[in-house]
């Protein structure tokens, strides 16, 4: 089973997760853009496949009526993304420990993107996210 560890910039928060990570998937949607500065690249994990040390650490803030984001509370690092209605947790792509085996998977929300960047690469795009 493949395990993967990862963080925030401080340390005051770990996580470790249980088998294979799905392709990352970029997201261009404004919420997305204003956590990071530029979009969301994440893959994810099912809820209980993920162990999380530090967890008081996550704050926890809901960014629409149907999801919530965390990130730590110590140094702001974005960590997380999960939907209610969900049984996994999305995880930034860039708060894994390398060798992450990672794989570039699609672009959604393509169509809210800002104006200060192009999306040029090969991989599939969708105007809003992908069903």
């Amino acid at each position: 089973m493949e395990i993967h560890e990862g963080g925030c910039l401080c340390g005051a928060v770990r996580f470790k997760t249980r088998g294979k990570l799905r392709e990352v998937i970029f997201c261009h949607c404004s919420q997305c853009r204003k956590q990071t500065g530029l979009y969301y690249a994440a893959t994810n994990v099912k809820n209980n496949d993920i162990d999380v040390e530090g967890a008081d650490n996550v704050t926890w803030y809901r960014s629409s009526p149907e999801a919530q984001r965390g990130f730590c509370r110590s140094c702001g690092s974005a960590l997380f993304w999960k939907a209610d209605a969900l049984d996994y947790t999305s995880i930034l792509a860039g708060t894994f420990e390398e060798p992450t085996r990672l794989e570039p998977g699609y672009h959604i929300y393509c169509a809210d993107k800002g104006d200060y960047y192009d999306v040029d690469d090969e991989l599939p795009k969708f105007d809003q996210g992908r069903a």
